[in-house]
C-alpha cells in the first residue's frame, strides 16, 4: 500500500510544521500541504493550521511509492515515457488506492520526478513523465500551449469511411449520486473549444470495427471518446459512452460485470491507445511510438459474439 501511517510520540510541545521538518526532514512548503491536506494527527485529531501545537501521540500519512516492475519506453536525461497498461491509474484516488503510475515514477526516478499529463485509466499507452521539477515546468507547458502532437488508436464501431475533423465543444457535467462525483462529458455549446482529427486505418467487415487513428488538437476531458460518439463510431469496449444510462451507472458503480461487459460493449477493456508523442525539447526533435502491438492487444479483448 503506497500511503503509509507512521507514528511518533512527543513529550513537549512544538509547532506542527517544525516538527515535520526536523522529524521526517521536509521543506517547510512540504510540511504545510501535507498539514493542509490533513494528512497529520494528533491524538487522534487532525492537525488544521501548520503553526498549531503538538504533542502525545502523532500520527503522519506519507506516500512510500512501490513498483511493478513496469519498465520505461524511452528515457533521456531530464525525462521518461511508459507505456501505462489499461486498468492502472495515473495517480492513486485515495489512499486506499494499491497502486498507480505515480508510484512507479517516484519509485524509479525519485519523489522529484512526476507526470505532465493524464490518459484515461482504461486507456493504455505512452505517459511522459518528467525527472525533475525543472523538466515538470517545461513540459507541462508544452501540453498547455499545444506543442505536444498526439496520436491515438481507436476501434470503433461501424465502417468509418473518410477522414474528417470534429470540433464539437465539450462541457463537463458533474452528477453526484451515493456521495460520489461523476463526471460525463457531453457536446454542449457552452462548452470549451475541441477538436480532433480522425483518420480511418483499417475496416474489419467480419466485425464491422474500424481501427482509426485520432489526432486531439486540444485536450479535454474524454474528449476522443465524446466526439467519436457524436459522429457515430462510439470506440469498442466503452462502458460510458454510446450505452445505455443504467450500463453506464453499474459500471460507476463497479457492479458490471465482465460477462455483461463483453456482451453489451463488444471488449473487456476501452480500445483506445496513446500509441506516439511527437514533440522538441532542448532544441532536439522526438517522436517516440509506443511499444505495445494494439493490434494484438484488440484481438484478445474484443468480443466476436457481438457487432
Amino acid at each position: 500500500m503506497p500511503f503509509v501511517i507512521k507514528k511518533f510520540h512527543i513529550e513537549e510541545k512544538q509547532k506542527a510544521f517544525l516538527f515535520l521538518m526536523r522529524e521526517l526532514g521536509l521543506s517547510q512548503s512540504d510540511a504545510q500541504r501535507f498539514i493542509a491536506r490533513k494528512r497529520v494527527f494528533a491524538n487522534g485529531e487532525a492537525v488544521v493550521k501548520d503553526k498549531d501545537e503538538i504533542c502525545g501521540n502523532i500520527e503522519f500519512i506519507t506516500f512510500e511509492p512501490i513498483s511493478r516492475g513496469l519498465e520505461a519506453t524511452f528515457e533521456t536525461e531530464e525525462f521518461v515515457l511508459f507505456d501505462k497498461p489499461t486498468g492502472v491509474l495515473i495517480h492513486p484516488q485515495n489512499r486506499y488506492t494499491p497502486y498507480s503510475l505515480i508510484d512507479e515514477v517516484k519509485y524509479q526516478y525519485g519523489m522529484d520526478a512526476n507526470i505532465t499529463h493524464r490518459i484515461d485509466m482504461e486507456t493504455s499507452g505512452l505517459v511522459l513523465c518528467a525527472k525533475n521539477k525543472k523538466s515538470e515546468r517545461d513540459i507541462k507547458m508544452m501540453f498547455q500551449e499545444r506543442d505536444m502532437k498526439k496520436k491515438y488508436l481507436a476501434l470503433v464501431r461501424g465502417e468509418f469511411k473518410n477522414e474528417l475533423t470534429c470540433n464539437e465543444p465539450l462541457k463537463v457535467n458533474k452528477d453526484e449520486k451515493s456521495g460520489v462525483l461523476r463526471s460525463i462529458v457531453k457536446v454542449d455549446e457552452m462548452g470549451k473549444s475541441s477538436e480532433t482529427y480522425f483518420k480511418p486505418l483499417e475496416y474489419f467487415s467480419d466485425l464491422d470495427m474500424t481501427l482509426v487513428a485520432c489526432y486531439p488538437h486540444t485536450g479535454r476531458q474524454h474528449q476522443i471518446r465524446v466526439h467519436l460518439l457524436h459522429v457515430k463510431h462510439p470506440i469498442v469496449g466503452d462502458p460510458l459512452y454510446g450505452v445505455d444510462e443504467w450500463v453506464t451507472t453499474k459500471y460507476l458503480d463497479r457492479e458490471l460485470s465482465m460477462e455483461e461487459r463483453l456482451k453489451i460493449t463488444g471488449a473487456s477493456r476501452l480500445l483506445l491507445h496513446a500509441d506516439e508523442l511527437c514533440f522538441e525539447y532542448k532544441n532536439v526533435s522526438y517522436q517516440v511510438s509506443s511499444n505495445v502491438d494494439f493490434l494484438d492487444e484488440i484481438f484478445k479483448s474484443i468480443s466476436r459474439e457481438t457487432k
